[in-house]
C-alpha cells in the first residue's frame, strides 16, 4: 500500500505506473484469496461453505482484475466501455452476500436451513433479474454507453450498500471472533466502496488513470484482505454459537415476498416507459414473465416445505399432549401410591408389636412338652408368624421406597408357596385350586418376600371374585413368552354378564403390588374373558444370567421340596 501511494505521488501518468498498479492489485488479490483458503479447508458444515463463498467472491474479483490488467498491460489498450466482464465485477459481491445469509455463527435446524437457502435463492434470482433488466439491455439489445455506465454504476452502488448493511448488522449482532471478523470485513468493504465510487466519479470527468491517487482506497481494501485472512482463527469457539432468531427468518421471508410482488411493478414499468426503445421494453417484459415463472416455482416449493413442517409440528404437538396426559396420570398414580405407602407404613409399624408377641409365644409354646400331633401345628404357627413378620417388613420397605437386594428366584416356587400358605383360606371356602407350572420357566430377578406378597395378593383377589360369584374353581399357572415370565390366576368361567373390578377398587393390596412390580420392571393386568372368567396376570422379565446357586433359601424349605397339586 505504501508502494502504491509513493508511486502515485512520484510517478507521472505512464505505462510503467499503469503496469505497476495493475500488477500490484493482482498480487494483493491473489494474496488475500490464498489467505482465506486454509480457513475453508479446516472448517466443516456451514462454516466451510461460508469461507468457500468468501474465496469465491475474491476469485471473481481477482479474475476481473486480471482481465483489466490483460487489456492495459498486455494489449496496452483501454478497457472497452461495453464488456461482458462487467458482469463479473457485479457478481463478485453476490457470494459475499450469500456468505452473510448463511450465518454460520447461529445454530439452525435442518428445516430452517432448507427454507433459508430457498429464500436466499429467491432473492438471488431477483438480484440477477435486476441486473439483466436494468443494465444488459443497453449492452446487447440497444447499445448505449452512457445509459449502460450509469445504470451499472447505480446498481453496483446499491449492491455495495446492501453488502455494507449486512456486514454492519452481523457486526452488531455477534460477539467474539465473529464480531472481529465482520468488523474487519465492514471496514474493508467501506474503503473499497468509497474508492470505487470515487474512481467512477473521476472516470466520468476523464481524470482517472490506473495508479492514480484514486486507487489508494481500493488498494488499501485489497491489502487488508490478507491481514484479515491471516489473523482470523481457524477454529472459532463453539461457545460463541448463538441461538437462531425467528425475526431474521421472518424478515428474509418478507423480503422474498416483496421481491416476488415487485415483478408486477417492473412489468408495468417496462410497458409504460415510453422513453426507452420498443425492443428494450419487449425484452424487459419477456424477462419479467420468465422471472415470475421461476420465482413462482420457488414460492410453491417453499410453501410445500412449510406445509410439511406444519404437519410435523402438529404431530409432535399431539404426541406431546398425549405424553403430558400420560405424565399427569402417572403423577396422580404416584401420589396415590405415596399416600398408600404412608398408610401401609403406619399400619405395618402398629402390626409389629402383636406379631412380635405372637412370635415369642409360639417359640415359648415349642419349648414346652407337646404331643406328636400338636408339635407340627405349633411349628406351622411359628412359620406363619415369621412369614407375616417378613411380609410386614416388606410393606415397611415399600412404604419407605427403599431399594432391596434382588436375587435370582424361581417363580414356580413362589407361586407354589403362595398356594400352600393360602391353603387354609381356600379350603375353608371349599374352593378347588389347580396348578399348572411350566417346568422350563426361566428364573426371575427380585426380592422373594415382595414377590411372594404379590402372589398372595393376586391369589386373594381371585378367591374374592369366586366367593362373590359362588364359583368353586381356580387355576394358578406359569409360563414364559420369550424374555418375559407370566404368573396367571384364572377363575372358573362365569355365565352371564359380569364386570371385572377396577384396580383402584381392589384395596391397598393391589396398589402395593403395582409399586413392587414397578420396582421389578414388571406389570400387573387383568382381563375379563368372553366366557366370564377373570384372568389376573403378573409379568416379570426373565433374569439375564443365573448364578451357580440361586438364593431360594429365603422361601420356606417346606414348600421348595415338593410341588402342590
Amino acid at each position: 500500500m505504501a508502494a502504491q501511494i509513493l508511486a502515485a505521488f512520484v510517478w507521472r501518468r505512464s505505462f510503467g505506473l499503469t503496469a505497476f498498479s495493475d500488477i500490484l492489485q493482482c498480487v494483493l488479490l491473489l494474496s488475500g484469496t490464498l489467505a482465506f483458503i486454509p480457513l475453508a479447508g479446516r472448517s466443516h458444515g456451514r462454516t466451510r461453505l461460508f469461507w468457500i463463498l468468501i474465496v469465491g467472491g475474491l476469485s471473481l474479483w481477482m479474475s476481473y482484475q486480471l482481465w483489466w490488467t490483460y487489456y492495459e498491460v498486455i494489449l496496452r489498450r483501454d478497457v472497452p466501455d461495453l464488456s461482458a466482464w462487467d458482469a463479473v465485477l457485479f457478481l463478485h459481491i453476490v457470494p459475499w452476500t450469500a456468505a452473510l445469509a448463511l450465518r454460520p455463527q447461529v445454530q439452525r435446524d435442518e428445516y430452517s436451513a432448507r427454507v433459508g437457502r430457498l429464500d436466499f435463492a429467491l432473492l438471488l434470482t431477483w438480484w440477477f433479474y435486476s441486473y439483466v433488466l436494468i443494465v444488459m439491455p443497453w449492452q446487447y439489445v440497444v447499445a448505449n454507453i452512457a445509459r449502460y455506465n450509469r445504470n451499472l454504476n447505480d446498481l453496483y452502488s446499491v449492491e455495495k450498500f446492501v453488502l455494507l448493511l449486512g456486514l454492519l448488522a452481523c457486526w452488531l449482532t455477534t460477539k467474539g471472533e465473529w464480531r472481529r471478523l465482520y468488523r474487519s470485513l465492514f471496514w474493508m468493504t467501506s474503503f473499497y466502496s468509497a474508492g470505487s465510487t470515487l474512481a467512477n466519479w473521476a472516470i466520468q470527468r476523464n481524470t482517472y488513470y490506473s495508479g492514480s491517487l484514486y486507487d489508494v482506497p481500493i488498494v488499501t481494501a485489497m491489502a487488508s484482505l490478507s491481514w484479515i485472512g491471516l489473523r482470523t482463527r481457524l477454529h472459532l469457539p463453539q461457545s460463541e454459537a448463538q441461538e437462531t432468531s425467528t425475526v431474521y427468518g421472518v424478515w428474509v421471508a418478507r423480503c422474498g415476498m416483496i421481491a416476488v410482488f415487485s415483478l408486477a411493478w417492473f412489468a408495468v414499468w417496462a410497458i409504460s416507459d415510453s422513453e426507452t426503445p420498443v425492443r428494450i421494453r419487449s425484452f424487459r417484459l419477456s424477462l419479467t414473465f420468465l422471472a415470475a415463472l421461476g420465482m413462482g416455482v420457488m414460492v410453491l416449493v417453499r410453501q410445500q416445505l412449510l406445509d410439511r413442517e406444519l404437519v410435523r409440528l402438529l404431530q409432535r404437538s399431539r404426541e406431546a399432549f398425549d405424553n403430558l396426559n400420560r405424565l399427569q396420570a402417572q403423577i396422580l398414580q404416584s401420589e396415590k401410591l405415596a399416600s398408600v405407602g404412608q398408610l401401609v407404613g403406619g399400619a405395618a409399624h402398629e402390626l409389629n408389636n402383636p406379631i412380635t408377641a405372637m412370635l415369642g409365644y409360639s417359640d415359648l409354646l415349642l419349648s414346652t412338652a407337646l404331643t406328636s400331633e400338636q408339635r407340627p401345628l405349633a411349628e406351622r404357627i411359628g412359620l406363619s408368624v415369621r412369614r407375616t413378620k417378613s411380609l410386614v417388613a416388606s410393606l415397611i420397605s415399600f412404604a419407605r421406597q427403599t431399594k432391596t437386594a434382588k436375587t435370582v428366584l424361581d417363580l414356580n416356587t413362589l407361586a407354589r408357596t403362595a398356594v400352600k400358605l393360602s391353603e387354609p383360606q381356600w379350603q375353608a371356602l371349599e374352593i378347588d385350586v389347580k396348578t399348572e407350572f411350566d417346568t422350563g420357566l426361566p428364573k426371575v430377578l427380585g426380592d422373594s418376600n415382595q414377590l411372594l406378597q404379590v402372589c398372595l395378593q393376586m391369589l386373594g383377589n381371585g378367591l374374592h371374585v369366586l366367593v362373590e360369584q359362588g364359583r368353586r374353581a381356580l387355576t394358578v399357572s406359569t409360563k414364559s413368552t420369550g424374555a418375559v415370565c407370566l404368573l396367571q390366576i384364572t377363575t372358573e368361567s362365569i355365565p352371564g354378564e359380569y364386570k371385572a373390578p377396577k384396580k383402584e377398587d381392589c384395596g391397598l393390596g393391589l396398589a402395593a403390588c403395582e409399586g413392587i412390580l414397578r420396582e421389578h420392571q414388571g406389570q400387573i393386568s387383568q382381563l375379563l374373558r368372553e366366557d366370564g372368567s377373570l384372568l389376573l396376570c403378573v409379568e416379570l422379565p426373565a433374569a439375564q444370567a443365573t448364578p451357580a446357586k440361586a438364593k431360594d433359601a429365603m422361601i420356606p424349605v417346606l414348600w421348595q421340596s415338593r410341588p402342590y397339586a
